[in-house]
């Protein structure tokens, strides 16, 4: 599971990777990243971690399939999350593919989407 301080909560922080973020596709998901631009006037402390969440619409399958969907996704994000930038926020979106789609194949396209957000440079 991941871990509590690593879990994307707010609809503003959502909102905030998808509509300003870049984004890369693949057949059962799209990867949405907002870089960490930390505010360095912010309390707290200097680098916040890399938080993640997960959108799976019901045009994914019924609440148990998108219940799989969101558990195995939150699994492979763990042991991923240490590869973005700290402070980053990144939003998961199942695409309706990712309910038929194994475990394997999930955890390719992620591999797939996040290779691409991480070392594809600005646009």
């Amino acid at each position: 599971m991941l871990p509590t301080e690593n879990r994307l909560r707010r609809r503003e922080d959502f909102a905030t990777a998808v509509r300003r973020g870049r984004r890369a596709g693949r057949p059962t998901l799209v990867v949405h990243l907002r870089s960490g631009a930390t505010d360095p006037h912010a309390p707290g402390e200097s680098a916040p971690p890399t938080r993640a969440g997960f959108v799976v619409s019901k045009a994914v399958g019924g609440a148990v399939v998108r219940n799989k969907v969101k558990r195995r996704l939150r699994h492979l994000m763990r042991d991923r999350v240490d590869l973005f930038p700290p402070g980053s926020l990144v939003v998961v979106r199942a695409l309706p593919g990712a309910g038929d789609a194994d475990h394997a194949q999930l955890a390719q396209d992620l591999d797939a989407a996040v290779g691409r957000l991480l070392g594809g440079g600005t646009r």
